[in-house]
């Protein structure tokens, strides 16, 4: 009798680790299911918030039509960077990948008001404000992107560090400044050269159409050159350019 007691607690111990094993193995299901569901509506209103204004599309239909052009909006990073499942707070854009993604070869950043280049190991890149120029006006035959357009992206690393030094000092040719680092001006319109080493080099011109009340920008931008993908010696001793 003794013996039949001990196996039938033994069964019944048994059956109740199985009922709460595969218990415990549903409500994980259910909970895997919850998080991925969630996950695909915080992708839909992080869409949202990301959009651009419908007007602004239809203004611009025209322009937009032609390549290598494009709308986007930047959000602040100091309100939104960790918030949202991208990378970067949707404060970062690549021009040549279009995505928020931070790390995808970023080319521009909004925070605290202010437009920056050049975010990783020896990436770096020069900023200029043309002022209220029409974007449409603005071509690799524009006066002030004259520097922008003839420089010569280094290949070693020590001339990379220069440049990253040179453009957060800032340097002037004539009476245009070109940096790392600019006030984001609703109105004005910007040029950009961009080096990502193993990835891009670009020059791109953007319009600010406006800024909204929480910090973002609305980007009007055409991709005017794509030079050719830079490639970094490390180690490697610099050269004139």
């Amino acid at each position: 009798m003794k013996r039949y007691v001990l196996l039938s607690a033994a069964l019944l111990s048994t059956l109740v680790l199985n009922v709460g094993a595969s218990a415990q193995t549903d409500e994980r299901a259910r909970a895997a299911a919850e998080i991925e569901s969630l996950r695909e509506q915080i992708k839909a209103k992080e869409a949202v918030l990301l959009s651009v204004p419908g007007e602004d599309g239809e203004r611009y239909a025209e322009f937009l039509a032609r390549p290598r052009t494009g709308l986007v909006r930047l959000l602040p990073r100091e309100k939104w960077d960790g918030k949202l499942s991208t990378r970067g707070g949707g404060a970062y854009f690549s021009f040549t990948r279009l995505t928020h993604e931070y790390g995808y070869g970023s080319d521009i950043e909004l925070q605290q008001g202010q437009f920056s280049v050049g975010f990783a190991g020896a990436d770096f890149g020069f900023l200029s404000n043309l002022g209220d120029v029409p974007l449409e006006n603005v071509s690799l035959d524009t006066e002030a992107l004259k520097p922008l357009v003839e420089f010569r992206t280094p290949a070693p690393e020590k001339g990379a560090r220069e440049q990253q030094r040179r453009a957060s000092e800032g340097f002037k040719e004539g009476e245009r400044t070109y940096t790392d680092r600019l006030a984001a001006v609703a109105g004005n319109t910007y040029a950009l050269r961009s080096v990502n080493y193993d990835n891009s080099d670009v020059l791109v011109a953007f319009r600010v159409l406006h800024r909204d009340e929480d910090g973002s920008v609305i980007l009007l931008w055409k991709m005017l050159k794509k030079f050719p993908k830079p490639t970094l010696e490390r180690g490697v001793a610099s050269a004139e350019h």
